[in-house]
């Protein structure tokens, strides 16, 4: 995983300000394989129950870790449909952080 532990620990804090304490954060994409260099930070976010504002939370999210991380790619997907191929990917390859 190419993340420092400083990087992992913002995400927590920002994921637990923004969604509350019961929902998981997972890395997926590039940055889980550490052979690999560069590339944007996927994370998958998972809640439950979905709040009905989870759009709200998503930005509020995205503005923590910009603040936290700096200026860089993010991209933040909210688990809402578990047929997506794109969630199945990130639930089998991500990281929970």
């Amino acid at each position: 995983m190419r993340l420092d532990a400083w990087e992992v620990e913002a995400i927590r804090a920002c994921l637990k300000e923004s969604f509350g304490e019961d929902t998981k954060v997972y890395l997926f994409g590039s940055r889980v394989d550490d052979t690999k260099r560069g590339g944007d930070i996927d994370l998958f976010v998972e809640a439950d129950p979905l709040p009905e504002d989870w759009l709200d939370r998503r930005s509020r999210f995205w503005i923590c870790l910009q603040e936290r991380l700096g200026e860089q790619k993010i991209d933040i997907l909210v688990a809402r449909n578990p047929d997506e191929p794109i969630e199945r990917i990130a639930r089998r390859d991500g990281i929970e952080l």
